[in-house]
């Protein structure tokens, strides 16, 4: 399986956040080292797991949504 690594800039064009919010609130709080990010070669840089991601950010939609006795659902 292959995986897409993306910088922060990159990630910020993807999912529209500004590249300041990705570091200094949901790295570490929301995007994990180690699932969602790595330090390649143990330096400073920090690359992106696009796919998984990509597979969190649909479960958390998931996982708030209400399903209705109508068969609808409602996003909270």
């Amino acid at each position: 399986m292959s995986q897409t690594y993306l910088t922060t800039d990159e990630l910020s064009s993807l999912i529209k956040y500004d590249p300041r919010t990705i570091r200094d609130y949901l790295k570490d709080s929301v995007l994990l080292e180690g699932t969602h990010y790595f330090r390649p070669f143990g330096g400073r840089k920090i690359l992106y797991i696009w796919e998984t991601i990509e597979r969190d950010m649909k479960l958390s939609v998931d996982a708030l949504s209400i399903p209705m006795a109508n068969g609808t659902v409602c996003h909270g």
